[in-house]
């Protein structure tokens, strides 16, 4: 039974690319065995609350599972199931149930300068190994780059992610010709019914994102999209992640997982969850930049494919502790 003895967490600017912020969690116990966890983005207010409640949660309290611990936050709850599964031996992709042990990337690219520097690029990504590709699209940079794309490209995966930009259905029907995959995110999350009615006109699957299974009981209702595309840091627990999997699975829809943000740690958990059987597209960390990781090895892909961790318990990647503490921007120790 797992009793914390040590907490650390700390709050990480990451360098390169956009500059943003993580916030990690590490638990020690009385063995002195670890369990690290992440947030990315975290808002303001979580590292005030875990400063002002997070030892008294944990500190010295016996718990015997990571979903008895109602921490409310994914950071938390992922450094706890990677102590509860490292003092298992097992890896924390068995634990949740995957059975995959190696999956199929996508690599997602962004609005290029030029449509033919777009293409180049796809070039590039076709050559290192990559059979599916995500294209950022958005209103005024849509149909030209993707039937670009496709006329250089007859039988490449493609798919389309619309960062829920857009309120127009026709111009997200006009790009359903081109013979899309998947259309991600095109509409705000709260607006079932527009996505209901694009998933009603395309050949394309309409993907949805959620943070909670609640929310994609909306869509489900309504056969408002064929995919999920399932964050686990945007859920409060893995277990919760595990939910929206099941009921999406259930309901015969197709999942991705993704997740490449942060400093390597959610990519792990990404990839854990994507080993789950019910996820059947191409999982997304490829999201650069990796040189903010700080585990051994880097979470990404090698000739379009993700190995799952499953020769070491836990998330299965070492922390090099030396350069997060390079990168931290606040920390606290309880």
């Amino acid at each position: 039974m797992p009793r914390v003895r040590e907490l650390e967490v700390f709050r990480l600017l990451l360098p390169f690319g956009r500059r943003s912020e993580s916030l990690l969690v590490k638990l020690t116990d009385h063995g002195g065995m670890t369990g690290w966890g992440e947030t990315t983005a975290p808002p303001a207010k979580t590292w005030s609350r875990l400063e002002e409640t997070l030892a008294a949660l944990l500190i010295g309290v016996d718990w015997e599972h990571p979903d008895t611990v109602p921490s409310g936050d994914s950071a938390v709850d992922m450094a706890c199931w990677d102590l509860w599964t490292k003092m298992r031996g097992v890896p924390l992709a068995e634990a949740i149930g995957g059975t995959r042990t190696s999956l199929m990337a996508t690599v997602r690219l962004s609005p290029d300068s030029s449509v033919e520097g777009l293409v180049t690029r796809v070039n590039q990504q076709i050559c290192a190994g990559y059979g599916h590709v995500t294209l950022d699209v958005r209103p005024g940079w849509d149909v030209e780059p993707v039937r670009a794309v496709r006329q250089a490209y007859p039988a490449l995966t493609l798919a389309v992610d619309c960062g829920n930009a857009y309120t127009d259905l026709d111009q997200l029907v006009a790009l359903d010709s081109y013979g899309l995959e998947v259309i991600e995110r095109p509409f705000a999350t709260t607006d079932v019914h527009s996505h209901a009615s694009l998933q009603d006109q395309v050949a394309a699957s309409v993907a949805v994102e959620v943070a909670s299974p609640a929310e994609l009981d909306d869509y489900l209702t309504l056969r408002a999209a064929r995919v999920l595309l399932l964050r686990p840091a945007a859920f409060p627990s893995l277990s919760e992640a595990r939910r929206a999997h099941d009921r999406a699975a259930a309901a015969g829809w197709d999942i991705q997982c993704t997740g490449g943000q942060g400093a390597g740690l959610a990519r792990a958990a990404t990839v854990a969850v994507a080993s789950l059987p019910g996820c059947t597209l191409p999982c997304d960390v490829t999201q650069p930049p990796r040189q903010n990781q700080i585990v051994t090895p880097v979470v990404g892909a090698n000739g379009g494919v993700i190995a799952v961790p499953l020769t070491q318990s836990g998330l299965g990647h070492e922390i090099d502790e030396d350069r997060l503490r390079r990168m931290t921007k606040e920390s606290f120790h309880a």
